[in-house]
């Protein structure tokens, strides 16, 4: 069990750093979207509708991949389509090539920088100064860090305690449950309070889990006690974490404008503080795989 769990991290690592997505078309979470995008509309009965959506979509989708497990008998074949699945649900180059390409924009005074870092970060960044748009993307970078990545790798190494199937499954349920929340859970949709309200609890652990990789990967520790006095300023219960110990290992102020400010004392990130902003989230990707093939192995 052990040495196909590891077989399994492995190959989506190398997967990710080779192809860092899989076909929009075949996708797993992007045909898990399609799936759910018809339900995003009005109900009779939001909070009920919403607490089915929440509850049944992520379990079903949990149990269409653990079933690609169960059906396999030979070990390194069924260790391939769990790499497979994990693959599909993490993701590291992507999420660093996307945030090194917004700060090479920014620092190219690229007009079209404003709307391209749409795709990182949910403001309007209409008047936001070089050094607001480089906060955005660093904010962004870590923040993911622990949804696109730490959330569902420490969902399969705790899964695979069980089994290799039970590791897929968790780390697929996760990855949904992060999906619906993206797409459904804001204040102006009640049918996705649910869907928001199980994310925050299932990224209770990851969020901190990210925080401390940072730590790690900056190579000081101490980030994470001083990042103790912002984590709390976002309106997430979870994402002021990673955020606020990128900001204070890189000592560089993150900010929402009128949302939160991280690390208030610092300036705002020079191009050199984000660039090491990101490279920090980058090693912190390669160690929670690393961390994830461990745990996984024993």
């Amino acid at each position: 069990m052990g040495l196909s769990a590891v077989l399994a991290v492995g190959l989506a690592f190398a997967l990710d750093a080779r192809f860092a997505e899989p076909p929009a078309r075949v996708h797993p979470v992007a045909m898990f979207g399609r799936l759910i995008a018809p339900l995003d509309r009005d109900w009779r009965t939001p909070t009920l509708v919403g607490a089915a959506i929440a509850l049944f979509f992520p379990l079903a989708a949990g149990f269409v991949a653990a079933s690609t497990i169960f059906v396999i008998s030979t070990p390194l074949l069924a260790a391939l389509i769990a790499g497979l699945w994990l693959f599909s649900t993490t993701s590291r180059s992507m999420l660093v090539s996307l945030a090194r390409d917004v700060l090479a924009a920014i620092d190219a005074d690229d007009p079209t920088v404003r709307s391209h870092i749409r795709g990182l970060v949910g403001r309007d960044t209409t008047n936001l100064s070089p050094g607001e748009l480089r906060s955005g993307a660093v904010e962004s970078a870590a923040e993911n860090l622990a949804d696109g990545l730490v959330a569902p790798l420490l969902a399969f190494a705790l899964g695979v305690q069980v089994s290799l199937a039970a590791g897929v499954a968790g780390a697929v349920w996760v990855k949904a449950v992060n999906t619906l929340d993206s797409m459904l859970g804001y204040p102006d949709k009640p049918h996705g309070t649910a869907s928001a309200r199980l994310d925050d609890a299932v990224m209770w652990l990851p969020a901190r889990a990210s925080a401390l990789l940072l730590a790690l990967a900056a190579g000081n520790l101490r980030a994470l006690s001083v990042a103790r006095r912002w984590a709390h300023a976002p309106p997430s219960p979870n994402s002021g974490w990673p955020m606020a110990t990128l900001a204070a290992a890189t000592n560089a102020q993150l900010r929402k404008p009128d949302t939160y400010t991280l690390n208030p004392e610092a300036s705002l990130p020079s191009s050199e503080r984000a660039t090491r902003g990101v490279r920090i989230v980058n090693v912190a990707c390669v160690l929670a795989f690393f961390l994830a093939g461990v745990i996984a192995w024993f």
